[in-house]
Parts: structure tokens; sequence; C-alpha cells
């Protein structure tokens, strides 16, 4: 059965362009249109779509307020389409946390020429959020700022490469406490010792990443590697979001950049983020990668081959929602050093692909709910 769509757009370029591409593909069908957010509220009401694709920027009622009224009446699944600006960053961000499901660039020139990688990249979007249900009872994320960070966290986090290493910081992880999920599911910590926690994810993870690390403590014992799908233009504001959010230190990733606890480096986007070093001493190399082989950029399959080079088998590493299996060959490779490996389970993904994929391979160890998974990072790495 078609997924059935609404497209809006102020731009009646946009809106017939994004119609004629989505009806290339037999398995979709436009049944709507709407040119502001007003109309896409009402629409929406009239015309019961499956999915939504979404301008940011409109008139009457913008693209955020449209998201929050239909995600109060009438959740449905959808997509934003946002500028490659700060201000289109930041907006995006807003509509994610205030419902939508996924987001893509508003790229003019790939509309227009028939870029085929873009076509596909939209039709299959659409079919996997189109595909999802929202509760009747959706409740939007709500921002709460972390307490202070002490005068000794703030150093540590500034000027952490000229202080005396925290020894609190430097104690293997032996916890053995029974634990429960959120979901009252009894859990025990295995006992492993760890040095790093590595986390891949793609479509819904920016809400998914901020649900996770807004519960992690300040004085969070590894350093953590933060691999998401997006454009370059983006992940600043992420980054920035993130480390207004957290009690953890959360930045964009930087080339030299050296790994300390209770810090989240984010891959840049359109980058590629590896670890470096063996040894005590870890370092970040970002950089600019040509290769025509490898889709994603950043992708969760270099970063983690990498870090299996440099840490073996002393990390946590984490698949979350996710088109496609970027993260699979690298989780292998995790896999083989002795790594512990979790995903996402597919009721709590807004896309089960990569979590899916790993499980399926028989990487994973674990298959947790999203509202289980800080508890289970805090239980494993003994801050809980």
């Amino acid at each position: 059965m078609a997924v059935k769509v609404l497209v809006v757009d102020d731009s009646s370029f946009f809106r017939r362009r994004v119609s004629e591409i989505l009806e290339q593909d037999s398995d979709i069908q436009v049944i709507g249109f709407a040119i502001n957010g007003r109309e896409a509220v009402e629409k929406t009401a009239q015309l019961r779509p499956d999915m939504i694709t979404m301008d940011v920027e409109m008139p009457v009622l913008d693209g955020i307020s449209a998201v929050k009224e239909i995600m109060a009446s009438n959740p449905t699944p959808i997509l934003m389409f946002s500028s490659l600006t700060r201000a289109g960053a930041t907006a995006t961000l807003d509509a994610l946390d205030a419902g939508a499901m996924d987001f893509l660039p508003k790229k003019f020139e790939d509309i227009a020429r028939n870029n085929e990688d873009a076509i596909k990249l939209l039709q299959a979007k659409v079919k996997e959020i189109g595909n999802k249900r929202i509760p009747r009872a959706f409740k939007p994320i709500t921002h709460q700022k972390p307490a202070a960070r002490s005068v000794p966290d703030k150093i540590s986090n500034t000027a952490s490469s000229i202080r005396q290493p925290d020894r609190s910081f430097q104690r293997s992880t032996t916890a053995s406490t029974l634990t429960k999920t959120q979901n009252n599911v009894p859990t025990r910590a295995s006992g492993k010792q760890y040095k790093l926690v590595a986390i891949g994810t793609s479509t819904g993870g920016p809400v998914a990443l901020q649900s996770v690390l807004t519960q992690l403590p300040a004085n969070f014992p590894h350093p953590i590697l933060l691999i998401q799908h997006m454009p370059a233009a983006f992940t600043p504001a992420f980054a920035a979001r993130l480390n207004g959010l957290c009690k953890i230190k959360v930045k964009e990733a930087q080339q030299g950049d050296r790994l300390d606890p209770g810090t989240a480096y984010l891959a840049p986007g359109g980058q590629q983020m590896m670890v470096e070093g063996r040894g005590g001493s870890k370092t970040l190399r970002v950089f600019e990668d040509n290769s025509e082989r490898i889709t994603y950029k950043p992708s969760v399959d270099v970063t983690f081959a990498s870090i299996a080079k440099a840490y073996q088998g002393d990390v946590l590493a984490i698949i979350l929602t996710g088109m496609g299996a970027d993260g699979r060959d690298g989780a292998r490779m995790l896999k083989q050093t002795g790594a512990t490996i979790w995903a996402q389970d597919e009721k709590s993904c807004v896309v089960y692909g990569m979590p899916q994929a790993v499980a399926n391979a028989g990487l994973s160890s674990e298959s947790l709910a999203l509202d289980d998974i800080a508890t289970r990072i805090k239980s494993e790495t003994g801050c809980g």
C-alpha cells in the first residue's frame, strides 16, 4: 500500500518538483499540498496523510509551529526541509524536538537537476518514515538546563592539557551491582573495563542522542565519540545544543583533539573522524574524505574501525536508530577485539535499519529500548 504524503512548502516550484520525484516511486502517493504552516495543520486533519514533508521557513505559520500543532492534534511522521545555514540548522533541531522525525537539506540544485542520489534518498526517507506510527499521546521534548558545572569542572574542560590527571577518571570499571532499567528489566553490569564509549546513529539520531547524553553525569569516567549522519552546516549547532543541555561537555571534534573523560566529541558533518595513537594518549584525526566508495561522511564504520585498532576490546559501542547498515562492518571489527556492542530495539527506533543490521549479524549482546540506554551505560561503566 502506497505511503500517502502531504507536501508543504511556500515555493510552488519546490512543491511541484518534490511531488514529481516522490511519485516516480509507485510506493508513494502525494495526496495534497499546503503553502504555509496553517494550511498544513488544516490539511493534515482533513486528509490524514501517512507522512508530511515540511519546509521550515514559511509565511502565516512557520514549520516549527506547524509541527507542534500537528503533533498535538494529529500526530503524523514529518520530514523537514531545511536551509544549509546556522539559523536553518537551529530551526531544524527545534523542529525535531517538537516531533519531526528527520530532515533533509533544502538544495534546489539537487531537485532541479534530477540528482539521482538525492532523489533516491528522498524517496527512501519518505517510505521509511511514512511507515512509522506515532502514539496519540506524543509529547515533544522540553529542555531543562543542567546545574551549572563547578569551577573545577569548567577548568578541567577548558584547560585539561595543563592540569594534573584526575584520578577519579582513571578508576577501573568493575561494577557488578544489580540494577533495573526504566522498563524494570533486571540487568547486571558485566564487570568489564572500558576506556571509551562510541555511539553511531542516523535517522532519528539527534533526539535519541539528546535523550541518552542528557542523563549522563558530569564525572562520566570515559570519553565518548558520537557519529551522527548530518550535514556540515548542522553539526556545530547540534554540538552546541547538546553542550548546553548536558552535564558532560559536548563539542564538535577537531583535528588533534585529545580524548578526555567526561567529554563527548561529535564527528563534523562532511568529514571523517578517526582515533589515533596507542597506549595512554589518544587524539582525533578529522579529515576530508574524497573516497567515492564511502557513502557516509561521517561514517560510523570508519570511526569504529579506527577505534578497534586504537582501543582493542576496551570499548562500549552502541548503534542507535538510523537508515541503512553503516556501523555493521565497524562493529564486527570491534567485536573481534572483544568490545561490547549494544543496539537500540526496533520498537523505540525511528528507523530500525542500522541497529537491525548489527543485531542480525549477531554482533550485539543487548537490544535496548531508548529510555533504558543511559541507565545501562551508567551501570556498565560504574557511574550509575
